[in-house]
């Protein structure tokens, strides 16, 4: 005797895109900062990985230029509820600005013009998983949304994603930034909704 009833099918299955838990898919880029806007004159742009021995790796907007790029095309998942799929980016790999790095340290403290910061363990910012981003879908990033330059880590909330990207300090421990001290997940997994402490 048959388990499954002649005709049953089953609950209908959705040829929707697969988003994380509690997500709706946008077309448009919303923009949202936690402050205003800041500009940065380009001769004066750098970007600095300090270790936690305290030496440091500088790069110029003309050095960061000459460094080889590459175009990820991810999905980003923003805490406030929205996803966009299929984005284009370019930039460059946090593997090639850390292959001179000598550390040994296991998290990172992403700061960015203007104050903001964001913690990461470093594993997540390494093997293909993160970049310094400078353009979006073939046009240089916008301020609104980051630009000269910010960090893409598209496998987590997308406030891990630091706007205006001016450095990652390198450390042993791990220490909250700006958004994980008022309450929000230390690491933000959108597939675990981990939007705040405690999920």
């Amino acid at each position: 005797m048959g388990i499954v009833s002649p005709g049953f099918r089953g609950r209908p299955r959705s040829s929707g895109p697969k988003l994380p838990p509690g997500q709706y898919l946008v077309d448009d880029f919303p923009v949202l900062s936690a402050g205003p806007t800041p500009r940065v004159p380009m001769d004066r742009w750098e970007f600095v990985i300090t270790t936690e021995t305290a030496r440091e790796h500088r790069w110029s907007w003309p050095e960061l230029m000459a460094l080889p790029s590459e175009t990820p095309v991810v999905d980003i998942h923003c805490v406030t509820k929205w996803s966009k799929l299929g984005t284009t980016w370019q930039g460059v790999s946090l593997d090639t600005l850390l292959s001179d790095v000598d550390t040994a340290a296991d998290y990172a403290l992403v700061h960015s013009y203007g104050g903001y910061t964001t913690n990461l363990p470093l594993a997540d910012l390494v093997d293909g998983q993160a970049w310094v981003a400078y353009q979006f879908d073939g046009d240089d990033l916008a301020p609104e949304h980051g630009g000269p330059a910010r960090l893409l880590v598209p496998h987590l909330y997308f406030w891990k994603s630091a706007k205006w990207v001016r450095g990652i300090q390198l450390r042993f421990e791990d220490e909250p930034g700006f958004w994980e001290t008022a309450g929000y997940h230390d690491y933000g997994d959108p597939w675990r909704e981990q939007r705040y402490q405690g999920d």
